[in-house]
């Protein structure tokens, strides 16, 4: 399986300053273990979206999967309470 490249929209640099930075490090992990299997167990697609989750820990990482250009284009990381709010 080929390796997907990552891309971020302008805003999640802003989720992630509101993140504690111990639990940035384990979900920037979490991001670049997604560029070799963006589908791997404990992904999940949204209902009514082309977008798909993972966990880690208490927050969400919301994201898109382009097989064309073989990119992953993380859309939201937010806490699991308020991150499908407006998304």
């Amino acid at each position: 399986m080929a390796n997907y490249s990552l891309a971020f929209k302008k805003s999640v640099a802003k989720d992630l300053r509101n993140i504690p930075n111990k639990d940035v490090k384990r979900i920037l992990k979490c991001i670049e273990l997604l560029c070799e299997n963006p589908r791997a167990d404990g992904c999940i697609k949204l209902s009514g979206q082309e977008r798909y989750r993972v966990r880690q820990g208490v927050y969400r990482i919301i994201y898109e999967i382009q097989d064309t250009e073989l990119t992953i284009l993380v859309v939201k990381v937010a806490h699991r309470s308020v991150v499908y709010k407006n998304n």
